[in-house]
């Protein structure tokens, strides 16, 4: 994240962009959930995956580093408690452990990217 490139949108942001593809990858895993999960499980992972991209978004509309960073955290903690879901929906035999841990890679891949983002927010908030 240099300070020469422009980010016009959050839209713009990578972090944002994987969060969004995250998120589309468990609409079509849940997808497939039994029917009686819809408002419980199905329901807590679609708010949990929504939540990454949606508190990145909103951080960046933030005016402050420090509240940009805050919501980033928010996005963070979304993340890992889909990382949660995943093992209760491999608990409950909804899908395998392949799955699950072909998405537990996911969650990994972008906490590090999420983790890049919240470090620069740092650097960027202690630098002002």
């Amino acid at each position: 994240m240099g300070d020469d490139k422009k980010y016009k949108t959050f839209q713009d942001l990578e972090v944002w962009k994987q969060s969004r593809a995250f998120k589309v990858a468990i609409f079509e895993l849940i997808n497939h959930f039994p029917k009686d999960e819809k408002f419980a499980l199905t329901d807590q992972f679609k708010r949990a995956s929504r939540s990454i991209a949606a508190n990145i978004a909103e951080g960046y509309g933030r005016f402050t580093y420090k509240d940009q960073l805050h919501f980033c955290i928010q996005a963070r903690g979304s993340l890992y408690e889909c990382l949660n879901h995943l093992i209760d929906a491999a608990d409950c035999n909804y899908i395998t452990e392949e799955i699950k841990n072909e998405f537990a890679i996911k969650v990994e891949e972008l906490s590090k990217i999420l983790n890049g983002y919240i470090s620069w927010l740092k650097t960027m908030n202690t630098s002002k």
